[in-house]
């Protein structure tokens, strides 16, 4: 019998890798929407926008199929539908990596980018993808392409509930104390997509 496992990975969740082909689904010809039915219409991040059983029956006639639900999040509001409204993110997040204005390394993001897929311009590498990782999620740094406004802690609450654990397991008490020291040899650029690039010591203490 074949087994399908879906597992959809909600930001900032850990997570191992689930047994689930985007290559092959795609390489069908099958466009997300056709699977994920719901994220057109979603306008809560607790929607659960993996496929229905139904779905997967369609072609799966003789298998059996396992859904889970999927796991928590991080964030407190998205909505699908809005962001799908306003078209493709590609080229707003190309254009940030190309003028050296994305807050973060963006390894082999870009050449993901030139799609016409509205999907894709977040979810990257799907085509690419024979199991389900948080390589595939949007990283904080697309969001803040056009989200520009960085105040921590305040503006980190536009999108995270005020229980969220954000704050990087590095961020000790010796952190605290160290962190403008020097001795750390931080690259001031890994701090920017929680701070921004003109953060001063000020804004925090």
């Amino acid at each position: 019998m074949i087994r399908l496992l879906f597992l959809a990975v909600a930001c900032g969740a850990a997570c191992g890798a689930a047994p689930f082909s985007h290559r092959i689904h795609l390489g069908q010809g099958l466009e997300c929407v056709e699977c994920h039915t719901a994220a057109a219409a979603s306008t809560k991040v607790e929607d659960n926008l993996l496929p229905a059983k139904r779905v997967c029956l369609a072609c799966h006639e003789d298998g059996e199929v396992a859904i889970p639900s999927p796991p928590t999040t991080r964030l407190s509001k998205f909505s699908h539908a809005l962001h799908l409204k306003m078209g493709s993110a590609a080229p707003f997040i190309a254009s940030a990596i190309d003028h050296g204005n994305y807050l973060q390394p963006p390894g082999d993001i870009r050449r993901h980018l030139n799609t016409k897929n509205l999907c894709q311009a977040c979810h990257r590498g799907l085509e690419e993808s024979d199991q389900v990782t948080r390589a595939a999620l949007p990283q904080m740094a697309d969001c803040l392409v056009c989200h520009t406004q960085i105040d921590p802690p305040f503006s980190c609450e536009d999108c995270h509930s005020k229980d969220a654990q954000l704050k990087p397991p590095s961020h000790t008490e010796r952190f605290m104390d160290a962190h403008s020291s020097g001795k750390l040899h931080l690259d001031k650029s890994t701090c920017a997509v929680c701070h921004g690039r003109t953060f001063t010591c000020m804004g925090c203490h």
